[in-house]
């Protein structure tokens, strides 16, 4: 399923991102002799919502003054605890407090989560092709918790050039066996191994992997493939 080897690096040459900047060619022009045909690039959630103006000004001086915004970026709520919300936002992600954050970001204001993450990838991917001749993959990665489990990890909340899910239903394993239920999120995982070169406080938004297994690239979509229909879900 994978590739004998995989080498992850931050994307050099990005300056800091604010509302309004020209993102797409600032990648294009960091990316320029560093990428190549087959990578893939994970570039974080917070620039994507700076420049594409999804930050609101909030009261600096009050640490909840965002919670208004929390429900009105959430189709429902699903558990509460004490300043704590789970949400489903609207673009079916559950999370906490619907993705707004208040890290890396100007004293005052908060990121909520972008509009549409997988057409912002898709616009990535198409302007790496049109002005470097490059075919990669994106993905968009965001920090998330996780259920039953302590600490966060990053997640894909839009990609582009891959498929998000590896099905190796019907394959077999090590020793011959068929597997019946396994399928792979690759997106996430890729999305996770970015993460633990850029970090949360190094101003290192971009990164690119490189040696994916070239059956993963192809179409798909964070939204179609890897959110769970309701009707599946035996927790809401």
């Amino acid at each position: 399923m994978s590739g004998e080897r995989l080498e992850v690096f931050a994307l050099e040459g990005f300056g800091e991102i604010v509302p309004g900047d020209d993102l797409l060619t600032m990648l294009v022009d960091a990316a320029r002799d560093q990428v190549q045909d087959g990578d893939v690039l994970v570039v974080t959630q917070k620039i994507v919502s700076k420049a594409e103006g999804q930050m609101v000004d909030v009261d600096p001086d009050d640490p909840l003054s965002h919670k208004p915004l929390v429900l009105e970026e959430s189709v429902r709520v699903l558990r509460r605890r004490g300043e704590l919300i789970i949400s489903e936002t609207k673009h079916g992600f559950v999370c906490a407090n619907a993705g707004i954050d208040r890290s890396n970001v100007a004293d005052g204001q908060v990121a909520l989560l972008p509009v549409d993450s997988d057409r912002s990838a898709r616009r990535m991917q198409d302007v790496m092709r049109a002005r470097l001749g490059v075919e990669v993959a994106v993905i968009i990665s965001d920090t998330f918790g996780r259920p039953w489990r302590r600490g966060v990890t990053d997640v894909a909340i839009g990609s582009a050039g891959i498929q998000p899910v590896a099905d190796l239903r019907g394959h077999p394993d090590a020793l011959g066996r068929i597997m019946q239920v396994t399928e792979v999120c690759v997106a996430d995982e890729i999305a996770a191994a970015a993460d633990l070169i850029l970090g949360k406080s190094k101003n290192t938004p971009v990164a690119v992997v490189r040696g994916c297994d070239p059956s993963w690239f192809g179409p798909g979509s964070v939204r179609q493939d890897i959110v769970r229909d309701p009707k599946d879900d035996l927790f809401r």
